[in-house]
């Protein structure tokens, strides 16, 4: 280093200013490029999920079941103690990952066959996550972007036991554009395409037990008319909804830190990480039932941005009901979350045991 360098003041603004224009940033994330199929990536570092993190998301996503509180409720479902949410669990494991696989950005296009195959967790968990590459196509519509689906599977780092997994697609900038024709065509053909006609009646549950939701269907067997209804709760997206539940699930996508750099973008904003969209909406619906157990998700979609001030509300559709135990039933729901547009942010199926009411 001459003494020329040692005397400059690099705090001047002006030269600070033309420094920054000559250095080269040491970029995060991946891009599309770096996967190919059948690729396995080891995420670091991995999280220990704990009983202030699983109450810290549970508490502002509005998730009261009382089991993951309480140990009387919690042993009451046949739990040693009040276990992980799967909501907590599926956000840490998904957060983990986004440095390796999605911090450069691009759209989350959708998210299936969420499933919980291992036993119970409780908090004290040690968390390791691994993803398959297991496609990677070019974007007809965007040739800036690739579209990349990965299995994430996350574990019990001491035994290996998978306790969540799932699929889930991005788009992915590429480093090099690629040329295509720019066909799009499905959104222009949905948009000639006739509007449906709603069903005539909307049945509503009388109650949250899984015998409210078998009758209501049976309500409207044979009808013009769909089991469906919005709950009323809704919740203002803050700081600690945008920006610190993904934090403490170990998310440094910019998309939800980084406002100087989202003003650009199409969103205007930081926005909220779509789990924390999705759990809210899941919250409200489950305020009107009576869960016994989480099963599973599939087809989630996240439909638009969702940033500070915006409200996040829930809409419900149920399709089925089955009678598959002396406690509970299985249900499989529809959720869609909207804001205080009515717009679709995000959809999904869901399945869980509803607990029944002679249990």
């Amino acid at each position: 280093m001459t003494d020329e360098t040692n005397e400059i003041d690099w705090t001047d603004t002006k030269t600070f200013s033309r420094a920054l224009e000559r250095a080269d940033t040491r970029e995060k994330g991946n891009y599309f490029e770096a996967f190919a199929e059948g690729d396995l990536i080891e995420h670091d570092p991995g999280l220990t999920l704990t009983r202030w993190g699983n109450e810290s998301w549970m508490s502002q996503t509005l998730n009261h079941d009382p089991a993951y509180w309480r140990t009387d409720a919690a042993r009451d479902r046949g739990f040693d103690e009040p276990p992980i949410h799967p909501d907590y669990l599926t956000a840490a494991t998904l957060g983990i990952t986004v440095e390796d696989l999605s911090e450069k950005g691009g759209y989350f296009l959708g998210r299936t066959d969420v499933r919980f195959p291992g036993s119970p967790v409780y908090a004290g968990t040690e968390l390791r996550v691994e993803s398959e590459v297991v496609s990677r196509a070019t974007s007809s519509s965007r040739p800036e972007y690739g579209i990349v689906t990965w299995r994430t599977r996350g574990m019990d780092a001491e035994t290996d036991e998978i306790l969540c997994s799932y699929e889930r697609t991005n788009m992915i900038p590429r480093r090099e554009p690629v040329a295509t024709d720019g066909s799009g065509g499905s959104a222009a053909a949905a948009e000639e395409s006739d509007e449906p006609a709603l069903p005539s009646e909307f049945v509503t549950p009388d109650g949250g037990a899984f015998e409210d939701f078998r009758e209501a269907l049976e309500r409207a067997d044979d009808r013009d008319a769909a089991v469906a209804y919005r709950h009323e709760r809704g919740r203002t997206q803050d700081d600690t909804t945008v920006a610190g539940l993904p934090l403490a699930t170990l998310n440094t996508a910019k998309q939800h830190h980084n406002a100087d750099v989202m003003a650009d973008s199409p969103s205007g904003d930081i926005v909220t990480y779509g789990d924390v969209t999705r759990s809210t909406a899941l919250g409200h619906a489950r305020s009107d039932e009576d869960t016994y157990r989480e099963v599973g998700f599939d087809d989630e979609r996240f439909h638009t941005f969702v940033t500070p001030g915006d409200t996040v509300y829930a809409f419900t559709r149920v399709l089925e009901a089955e009678d598959t135990d002396q406690r509970a039933g299985t249900v499989r729901f529809e959720h869609i979350a909207f804001n205080q547009n009515d717009e679709p942010v995000y959809s999904g199926t869901r399945i869980a045991e509803i607990r029944k009411r002679s249990s």
